[in-house]
C-alpha cells in the first residue's frame, strides 16, 4: 500500500510539473508576438579549407509584425509580416509550434523534404518549430524542450534547411545549411541566435564548407507602427488560410515533397502572390475557387509524385 501511495504521488507530481512547464512554454512562444524593429546580422567565422575566401558580413533591418493566427491546446501558429514604409506589407515567414509532435518533413537537398516519424517517447515534453517560407511551402523543422531556468527562457534545436534567401540566388558553392537555432525571450523582445554550418551534401556524405554566426534581434516598438499590417491581414487572411489548407493536404500524404521552385521563368511564390491579388480583389471572396487555383499552382511546381485532390 505504501509503495502504491508513493507511486501515485510521484505520478501526480510529474503531471503537475509537466502542466506548469507547458504553461511556461506557451507563455514564451506567445511572448514572440508584437511589433518589432529587427536587425539581421550574419558573419562567417570558420572554414576547414585555409584557402576559402570568407564572404562579407551581412546586416539588414526591418519593421516586422508577429502575431498568432491560430491556437489550440497543442499548437500555436505565428505569422510574420514585413512593414515597408507606411503602406506596403510583405507576407514573411511563418512558424508553427506543435507540442510533442511526431511527424516531420526534414530537408534533404535540392528543395526536397523527406517525411519521417518519431516515437512519442522521443519528443516527450518537446515543442517542434516548423518554419515555412513566404508562400507557406516548407523550410525546416526542429524539436526540443523549452528551458526556463535562472530567469532565462529559451529553446534550441538543430535542423537542416535550404540556403537562406540572402544567399540562395548568389551562391552555388553549398547546398544545405545545418542550423542550430536558439530562440530566447529577453526584456526587450527576443533573440534568434544561429550557429550555422554551410554544407556540401552529396550521395557520399556531407562536407563542411564554412560556419557562420547569426544574431537577429527583435526589439519591441510602438504597436501603432504595425497597424497597417493588422488591416492588411484582415483583408488577406482568408486567402492564406486556403493556401495553408492546400499545403496541409499535401503534407497529410506523408510522402517525400520535392519542389521545382521556378517553372517557366516564374517562382512559385510569385504565382501565389499574384493569385492572392486576383482572388482578394474579386467582389466576393470564393474559398472553393481559390483552393482550386492554389492547388493548380502548387501542383505545377511539384517534382514529387503527390497529386492534390481536385487534380486527380
Amino acid at each position: 500500500m505504501k509503495k502504491l501511495m508513493i507511486t501515485l504521488l510521484f505520478i501526480s507530481t510529474t503531471v503537475a510539473y509537466g502542466q506548469k512547464q507547458k504553461k511556461e512554454d506557451i507563455a514564451a512562444i506567445k511572448a514572440m508576438c508584437g511589433c518589432y524593429d529587427i536587425r539581421f546580422n550574419f558573419a562567417e567565422t570558420f572554414a576547414p579549407d585555409k584557402d576559402y575566401e570568407f564572404h562579407e558580413n551581412y546586416t539588414s533591418g526591418a519593421l516586422e509584425y508577429v502575431f498568432p493566427i491560430s491556437e489550440s491546446k497543442d499548437k500555436i501558429v505565428l505569422q510574420h509580416l514585413l512593414v515597408i514604409g507606411d503602406t506596403m506589407i510583405i507576407k514573411h515567414w511563418r512558424q508553427d509550434w506543435i507540442y510533442e509532435n511526431t511527424e516531420f518533413y526534414s530537408f534533404y537537398k535540392e528543395n526536397t523534404w523527406k517525411y519521417e516519424s518519431k516515437s512519442p517517447a522521443e519528443v516527450k515534453g518537446q515543442w517542434t518549430q516548423k518554419v515555412y517560407q513566404v508562400d507557406d511551402s516548407p523550410r525546416y523543422e526542429g524539436s526540443a524542450t523549452w528551458v526556463h531556468v535562472d530567469g532565462k527562457h529559451y529553446w534550441e534545436s538543430e535542423a537542416d534547411a535550404p540556403l537562406p534567401r540572402r544567399e540562395f540566388s548568389k551562391r552555388k558553392d553549398y547546398n544545405v545549411m545545418t542550423r542550430i537555432n536558439r530562440q530566447e525571450i529577453t526584456d526587450y523582445g527576443w533573440v534568434h541566435e544561429q550557429d550555422n554550418d554551410k554544407v556540401i551534401r552529396a550521395e557520399e556524405g556531407d562536407i563542411l564548407l564554412a560556419q557562420e554566426k547569426g544574431w537577429n534581434t527583435y526589439t519591441k516598438t510602438d504597436d501603432n507602427k504595425c497597424e497597417v499590417a493588422v488591416k492588411w491581414w484582415d483583408k488577406n487572411q482568408a486567402y492564406w488560410a486556403d493556401v495553408r489548407t492546400v499545403w496541409d493536404e499535401l503534407f497529410s500524404q506523408k510522402k517525400t515533397v520535392a519542389i521545382n521552385m521556378k517553372v517557366d521563368d516564374k517562382i512559385m511564390f510569385q504565382r501565389l502572390f499574384a493569385l492572392e491579388k486576383e482572388m482578394i480583389n474579386t467582389q466576393a471572396y470564393n474559398s472553393e475557387l481559390s483552393q482550386s487555383k492554389i492547388k493548380a499552382v502548387i501542383q505545377k511546381h511539384l517534382k514529387s509524385d503527390q497529386m492534390l485532390t481536385s487534380l486527380k
